[in-house]
């Protein structure tokens, strides 16, 4: 799930770790954010499943996600720093357009260069499996929810479809604030 929308979203802010302003949900962030919990709480009751653990990254805005979505689903939330924002290094805290301007076109450039004192793609992406094949090592057959942002999410989802860096831009599915995407 991605975090619900956040005050960065609404003014077009980048915000990653460390957090350079005060960056928490909207009130629509944390509507959608509840309405997609129950749907979610909904949907397994449906299916006879449940969810077993929830993972967040540190940043704010996941966290009050993972806790809204925790008091409706009775889970304490676990916080997992492999699951942040893009590291954007002097970009943290300026417009998006700066980021957008510096990266270019999009294409494989993106994986191989970072912002000054930020990651790359490959980096993100490395993180990111890390931490699934961390969590299915240690909770075989478990049920996880997975807040995070956008991009750290979609790197998770084209790894799991085997779709590979050079086809990234092609085949990716953008994910909504307060969105859910299943991975199996």
């Amino acid at each position: 799930m991605r975090h619900g929308q956040a005050i960065s979203n609404v003014k077009e802010l980048v915000s990653c770790w460390p957090e350079k302003f005060y960056n928490p949900l909207t009130k629509i962030g944390r509507q959608k954010a509840k309405e997609t919990a129950k749907k979610l709480k909904n949907t397994c009751a449906e299916q006879g499943r449940s969810i077993d653990l929830i993972f967040c990254s540190p940043l704010l805005r996941t966290k009050m996600t993972a806790e809204i979505v925790g008091k409706i689903l009775h889970i304490k939330p676990k916080i997992d720093k492999r699951l942040r924002e893009q590291g954007a290094g002097d970009f943290n805290g300026l417009p998006f357009m700066g980021m957008s301007i510096f990266f270019g076109e999009r294409g494989l450039r993106r994986f191989k260069i970072r912002p000054k004192n930020g990651e790359t793609y490959i980096e993100i992406k490395k993180r990111m499996v890390d931490f699934l094949k961390d969590t299915d090592k240690k909770y075989k057959g478990k049920n996880i929810l997975i807040i995070s942002h956008e991009l750290p999410i979609l790197f998770l989802s084209c790894t799991v479809k085997g779709i590979p860096n050079k086809d990234f831009y092609l085949k990716r599915e953008e994910i909504g604030t307060a969105e859910l995407r299943q991975l199996n």
